[in-house]
């Protein structure tokens, strides 16, 4: 008898915990994004190969002078930031508006605050945070852009991204006390946020989260487009094209509509 009453308890708590992360989360994927996914580690060959700066797990932000603009303001968006992520039930949680990152989001855990998605601009968002809306404006080939907010003890298992056509800026807005325990590994490397400072990777590199403190972190995650020769271009926008039209894309802006809109 004892050992039902556990048992039944057991099954009681699992049931209240949120899913973890998982590829049995994820809607079936259509034909048509079945053969994005094949075609794309060719193109992704191409677009390292056409690179202008190479093909590196972690870039010199000298590249991008835009980044150090976003560095001297980082003070005014973090301000926007803190506003808009004071009540974290009303930011989306990433894997709820985005079905396709339910594989790696923890339920709850990672939360997002889009100001653009794939080239869409989420108009209520960027009202709410005007200064880092304005910012944006002067990104080169601005692909997405969003606050990107890990709760406490929160772990983003290892992944890899869409496209080497695009790179990915983090600028540090609110970083943990302890900031060896909040830290993320792209490739062989590992790297640790700083507030007020920013730095670019390709997210084509394995990499991985963890926030393993009992404070919150946010950053400006910033996507656009790697400078690259003409063909590799060419053929890095028509794949970006494709992406930001699929279900990938769509069930997202969906998500973030229907989120607002409740």
């Amino acid at each position: 008898m004892a050992e039902r009453r556990q048992t039944g308890v057991a099954q009681t708590i699992e049931k209240q915990l949120p899913p973890q992360p998982s590829k049995a989360l994820i809607p079936k994927r259509p034909l048509v994004m079945r053969l994005g996914l094949w075609l794309q580690p060719r193109i992704n060959r191409l677009s390292a190969r056409s690179s202008k700066i190479g093909n590196e797990a972690f870039y010199d932000t000298a590249h991008f002078p835009w980044v150090a603009q976003l560095e001297a303001q980082w003070e005014a968006i973090r301000e926007e930031a803190l506003r808009v992520s004071q009540d974290l039930s009303k930011v989306p949680p990433l894997a709820e508006i985005s079905p396709d990152h339910r594989r790696i989001a923890p339920a709850g855990m990672w939360r997002s605050f889009f100001l653009y998605g794939y080239g869409y601009r989420v108009e209520a968002n960027c009202e709410a945070a005007p200064v880092t809306a304005r910012l944006l404006k002067s990104v080169p080939g601005l692909n997405s852009a969003l606050f990107s907010i890990l709760k406490p003890g929160t772990h983003i298992p290892a992944h890899t991204g869409v496209s080497k056509a695009i790179l990915t800026c983090h600028l540090g807005l609110r970083v943990p006390a302890e900031r060896a325990r909040c830290r993320m590994r792209v490739g062989e490397e590992q790297t640790l946020w700083e507030e007020g400072k920013a730095f670019v990777f390709d997210d084509m590199f394995n990499h991985e989260v963890w926030n393993d403190t009992d404070e919150v972190r946010i950053v400006l995650l910033v996507q656009f487009r790697r400078p690259m020769r003409p063909l590799g271009r060419a053929i890095g926008e028509l794949f970006l094209w494709g992406v930001r039209h699929s279900r990938f894309v769509q069930d997202a802006r969906r998500g973030v509509a229907e989120w607002k809109a409740g």
